[in-house]
């Protein structure tokens, strides 16, 4: 793919939950890096107990492979681990990334926890708070964290929020995750409110179901959980998409690199569909 935006050539985006190969923050990453961005790859680096264990996070080996694909395609990348749920390391590793590539003028907030779905009399307070951690609280601190950097140069910025389309619709078994992607659109919007004077625009974007590697497993859990076949189940998702078929990685990867360049520059507060015609709120 050859570069779209050229006012975005140059600048340095960080992109939190990247650190996994094939995953819609790593392609995020990899388009961002197509159109001259430096990225900063962001994720956990290593497992941490139960509710963040190998396979379901960006380990360092695998963040580093992300930012060796980009490299290897002429990209500008390096990876930084980070727990998303501690506001101190947040703000050390902008710093950091301020300090290696220069300055910062993207944040794209998708680290998210999309694995912990259980009905909501079993699912534990532990497990609540995880999810919670991570894809609300975390997202607030690296908005407040970047949004300062971003005031003090003085040249605007952007910051795309990863929602779902679980910020619009319920879903069974996702009581956290839907919790928490609703209070994300809701965050957005005040921050699109009380930044818009800096000329940092703040938006989200609503995907539906991408098989990733989580969105695989996501496919398991639900058709067992209803009582379908996998083929079942896949066949009723394409059956209520009118475009279909599930997403893309590139769909969403698309939409961010839209919402970062200067033909988004009058679009902030949005919470943008990228579903296929599937969700329409």
């Amino acid at each position: 793919m050859s570069a779209m935006y050229p006012e975005l050539a140059g600048k340095v985006a960080i992109v939190t939950g990247a650190g996994r190969r094939h995953g819609l923050g790593a392609a995020m990453a990899a388009r961002l890096a197509v159109e001259g961005c430096a990225v900063a790859i962001i994720d956990l680096g290593q497992p941490m107990g139960e509710n963040f264990p190998a396979g379901a996070i960006g380990a360092s080996e695998e963040m580093q492979a992300v930012v060796d694909e980009i490299v290897t395609g002429g990209g500008n990348a390096r990876a930084f681990a980070c727990d998303m749920r501690l506001a101190a390391q947040i703000e050390a590793v902008v710093d950091a990334v301020a300090a290696h590539f220069g300055r910062v003028d993207i944040l794209v907030n998708n680290a998210g926890i999309g694995y912990l779905m259980k009905p909501i009399i079993e699912l534990s307070m532990d497990e609540w708070d995880a999810v919670l951690g991570v894809n609300l609280r975390g997202v607030f601190a690296a908005t407040q964290a970047v949004a300062k950097r971003l005031i003090a140069q003085g040249q605007g910025g952007r910051i795309v929020n990863i929602a779902s389309q679980a910020a619009k619709s319920g879903f069974p078994f996702a009581a956290a995750y839907c919790a928490s992607k609703h209070g994300l659109v809701g965050l957005t919007r005040v921050a699109a409110i009380e930044l818009g004077k800096h000329q940092i625009t703040v938006n989200a974007i609503c995907p539906n179901h991408v098989t990733t590697g989580l969105g695989a497993w996501q496919n398991e859990y639900f058709s067992k959980a209803l009582g379908l076949t996998l083929d079942q189940y896949m066949a009723a998702m394409r059956g209520r998409i009118p475009l279909g078929r599930p997403g893309l990685v590139t769909d969403t990867a698309n939409a961010c690199a839209y919402l970062c360049s200067n033909q988004a520059a009058y679009i902030t507060g949005e919470a943008m569909n990228v579903s296929g015609g599937e969700e329409y709120h």
